[in-house]
């Protein structure tokens, strides 16, 4: 008798429509997301970034979310800024304007109200983006799972603050299910709106070349309509045109050709006494291996050795791990572009964690397994971690390794 109300309840969440259940997901993770920022915000000391008494206003406008409502409230800046020695000093260039105007349009005037209700939107129809991607591959159970996971996880913050992260993996996530079911036409659209919401387009442009050449090799099992060439190819110098549009923008408006490289690279003297003037791509993770390896007290290459053993453990999972074989070559093939292009283009700091947040789609491997207990297990797991994020990065912010 006492398993009667437990059995109806779960039947009922069986018959409940798969939105709606994402959607009671979603909600339960927003209060506890909600709960871990009011209990940092009662924990913090003046010493803090954001003061003794932050609210939630304050952690929604932080950070990063500053840089976007300089976007939305002046714009780009025509001139520079540089210090005494001439070197580019941070500025708005650094982020991309689709996520700053429509929180601005979405707030009526208020922009981190605008920005709130864009990324908890966004990461509620992720959330469903998310099933309908790895459904047919992992089965409907161990789906929803894997939006449990990401509706919880270690980076879910980023739903209700005022960064652009949730919004880009929103059209992410869509641009990957069209791909897979090969509905090309609709990423002329998607594209676009992607490569100016945050940096990480020219990724797409590289995983939608391996995905033109596996569909190339495997033509005489899988039928590769001449119309799919066309797309792919077409839509291959777009994602790669965009994804270069945005310096070509910045250097036709501070007459500075390098005016984006040159911004993105202020950052760095943050982290190094010594950056780079110029743009090497790869040199940031060889720079950031020897950073963190003396600031752990070890020798250059014991840094080289991690960054060698961290590329060479991705790489095997991407290619031989049972759980990830499973999503199917189009999720690999971009988890594989991403991590290329992050290897190639940035500068490991504390942002790192949120840069790979991108890698959503490999949620759906940490749900394959069955067994209840690592399930609960994981999502356990998932809920510590977010709470420990949110700790060092909003509750303590102090350092300069508490930037997320």
């Amino acid at each position: 008798m006492a398993h009667r109300p437990l059995t109806s309840v779960l039947r009922g969440w069986v018959r409940t429509p798969v939105p709606a259940r994402i959607a009671v997901i979603y909600l339960l993770s927003r209060l506890v997301t909600t709960g871990y920022f009011a209990l940092a915000a009662a924990g913090s000391s003046p010493a803090s970034r954001f003061g003794a008494t932050p609210t939630l206003g304050d952690y929604a406008a932080g950070w990063d979310a500053q840089w976007y409502w300089t976007v939305a409230t002046f714009g780009y800046p025509t001139a520079l800024p540089v210090n005494e020695a001439g070197q580019v000093l941070e500025n708005a260039w650094a982020f991309m304007p689709v996520y700053a105007h429509l929180a601005r349009v979405a707030g009526f005037g208020d922009w981190v109200a605008g920005a709130v209700l864009v990324s908890f939107t966004s990461g509620y129809l992720a959330c469903l983006a998310l099933f309908r991607l790895l459904r047919v591959r992992v089965g409907a159970a161990a789906a929803l799972w894997a939006v449990a996971f990401f509706a919880s996880g270690p980076l879910a913050a980023l739903f209700q603050v005022g960064y652009a992260e949730s919004l880009f993996v929103l059209l992410l996530l869509v641009a990957l299910d069209l791909v897979s079911r090969r509905r090309y036409g609709w990423l002329y659209l998607v594209v676009p709106v992607m490569g100016f919401t945050r940096p990480g387009v020219l990724a797409f442009a590289l995983f939608l070349g391996l995905h033109g050449i596996s569909r190339w090799v495997s033509r005489e099992r899988h039928p590769l309509p001449a119309k799919d060439v066309a797309h792919i190819v077409a839509l291959g110098v777009l994602t790669t045109a965009v994804g270069f549009a945005w310096q070509v923008i910045a250097g036709l408006v501070t007459g500075d050709p390098g005016a984006y490289l040159k911004t993105e690279l202020s950052w760095r003297r943050n982290w190094l006494t010594d950056p780079s003037a110029d743009f090497v791509p790869f040199e940031g993770f060889v720079r950031g291996a020897e950073f963190w390896a003396g600031q752990w007290g070890m020798p250059a290459w014991a840094g080289w050795m991690i960054l060698a053993v961290l590329v060479t453990g991705a790489g095997y999972a991407l290619l031989r791990a049972r759980s990830v074989r499973r999503l199917g070559l189009d999720i690999r093939l971009w988890s594989a572009s991403y991590l290329l292009y992050l290897l190639a283009v940035f500068f490991p700091q504390s942002s790192t964690f949120r840069l790979l947040f991108p890698l959503t789609p490999l949620a759906g491997a940490l749900a394959v397994p069955r067994s209840r207990v690592y399930r609960w297990g994981m999502l356990l797991l998932c809920l510590l971690l977010q709470w420990a994020w949110i700790l060092a990065m909003y509750g303590s912010a102090q350092t300069y390794w508490q930037i997320p």
